[in-house]
């Protein structure tokens, strides 16, 4: 998890007052890679959207996932 993960986290209000920390591992796995696949479907979305322009394969999930930390 990159700092804007963790920062979105603390918006989300999940880092608020030891929320996060009283979760047990499964729960926090379980957030991140909920956001992970989120990421990787507006990705997808975005990817067909730059495709149908002629533009450059993959170039708008790539760019989600590195602001994001995912790995693809």
């Amino acid at each position: 998890m990159n700092a804007r993960f963790e920062d979105l986290m603390y918006r989300a209000g999940l880092t608020a007052q030891g929320c996060w920390d009283e979760m047990d591992e499964y729960d926090r796995k379980a957030i991140e890679k909920l956001a992970e696949l989120i990421i990787q479907e507006c990705g997808i979305i975005g990817d067909d959207w730059v495709n149908n322009e002629d533009n450059g394969k993959n170039l708008v999930s790539e760019k989600l996932n590195h602001h994001f930390g995912v790995e693809s």
